[in-house]
């Protein structure tokens, strides 16, 4: 097992690999890998902090390693040392299976081994990634991604579910789970990054001519329009305003579109009282069932589940909580009696501001995903053995779908964003 540093890599990412790969933990059932930190360049290393690192390996080591792992890169907007590209590639030819966490995805697609495969990175990254790489199929949404030989993962904390999931893969889930015990983390966590991303449009559009109309589909989510309307804005057909929007923002228009209504309902959920129902209105959404459809597709739970798991917890004011002279049940004799869910009496806790599921029982603090089907509504198998029916994408402008079959597949297959059906690992 080689890890590839850089000079400018910030540490914490640098040493998920190390940390991971690098302890010897047999006594708790853990295999040792044989580890070669390699550096990418000459001279000391800088990283976060001031610190400098001195690798004992340079490139020529990456030829006796059977996996290669490039933890991170120091900047998005700098290519990598050629050095460095030409022996990742070399490696790759052997046999290497080679691993980019979080932005060492950029050095994988620069080096050309992520040409025509899937790959997540950083969710704040993906954009660029996928502009920059138009031949790299990016998912978001994924905590990594692996395709056999090549393997990535999302930012930061996701970098040690990709090494577990190597872990798990090399020596089976009793060996993966011992060292995640180890680690005091979970063996698996459930669910993507999909319920994090903040996707606002990349910078290079603000001096855009297109930037007039996104700011104004944004300011009127709460209305039902649909692509051809903010192509008319634009004064330009429906291909051009396609094309001309998918190279600034590496998305389809109808996609990008459906992404901020969700990313409304989001808000919503997380800051209102309001109904399923009425965020699905003021979102721009045909129906409730609109809504809940595309919001599992892209966040893999539904709207009530998002809600108990992430509504902000507002402070009630003194007025409305009551005294316990008020809430306590007195007994013969004027003593009080027990409050349910008090504290010293042994009752359970009421939670504020969390809605019970149906039946009357609280939704628990997180639940499994169910992604139904990727964004171009077709079945996906990953490492959870997802295998969902293929399903209709219905249209955010609340218009019945066009004659020809799926719009959001007949724009997914434009774009270069999220893979087709695959049969290879996910998390």
């Amino acid at each position: 097992m080689a890890v590839l540093i850089f000079g400018g890599a910030p540490i914490f990412e640098s040493s998920i690999p190390l940390s991971v790969f690098g302890v010897d933990r047999q006594d708790a059932g853990v295999p040792r890998y044989r580890l070669l930190v390699c550096a990418g360049e000459e001279g000391p290393l800088a990283t976060t902090g001031g610190l400098t690192l001195t690798a004992p390996y340079g490139l020529d080591a990456l030829g006796r390693a059977g996996t290669i792992v490039v933890p991170a890169w120091r900047s998005i907007s700098q290519a990598p040392p050629v050095e460095a590209i030409a022996a990742l590639r070399k490696a790759h030819q052997e046999g290497a299976r080679i691993i980019g966490l979080c932005t060492g995805a950029f050095v994988l697609a620069a080096a050309g081994l992520l040409d025509g495969r899937p790959a997540t990175t950083h969710w704040m990254y993906a954009p660029t990634l996928a502009k920059r790489y138009p031949r790299v199929h990016v998912d978001p949404r994924e905590l990594f991604v692996d395709d056999g030989d090549v393997l990535t993962s999302a930012g930061t904390a996701a970098g040690i579910d990709l090494c577990l999931h190597v872990v798990r893969t090399d020596h089976g889930a009793e060996a993966a789970n011992a060292l995640a015990r180890r680690l005091v983390v979970p063996a698996r966590r459930p669910g993507g990054q999909a319920q994090y991303i903040d996707r606002s449009l990349p910078e290079e559009i603000g001096n855009d001519p297109l930037a007039e109309v996104v700011t104004w589909a944004l300011e009127n989510l709460n209305q039902q329009f649909d692509v051809e309307a903010l192509a008319a804005r634009a004064y330009m057909s429906r291909r051009t305003f396609d094309r001309r929007f998918r190279s600034l923002t590496g998305s389809a228009p109808l996609q990008w579109l459906i992404t901020q209504r969700v990313l409304q309902a989001q808000r919503l959920l997380e800051t209102s009282d309001l109904s399923v129902d009425e965020v699905a209105r003021r979102c721009g959404f045909r129906s409730p069932v609109a809504l809940r459809g595309h919001f599992r597709r892209q966040l893999g739970v539904s709207p009530a589940v998002y809600r108990t798991n992430f509504r902000s917890r507002r402070p009630q004011s003194p007025a409305a909580v009551p005294s316990q002279a008020q809430s306590a049940e007195r007994l013969p004799g004027g003593l009080p009696g027990p409050h349910p869910g008090g504290a010293g009496t042994g009752g359970a806790p009421v939670q504020q501001g969390f809605p019970p599921e149906r039946g009357g029982r609280s939704a628990p603090p997180s639940a499994l995903p169910d992604h139904s089907a990727t964004d171009d509504g077709r079945p996906q198998q990953g490492a959870r053995g997802r295998g969902h029916r293929a399903e209709r994408a219905e249209a955010p402008d609340g218009q019945a779908p066009q004659p020809g079959g799926d719009i959001q597949a007949a724009e997914a297959r434009r774009g270069r964003t999220v893979p087709g059906p695959r049969g290879r690992a996910v998390g």
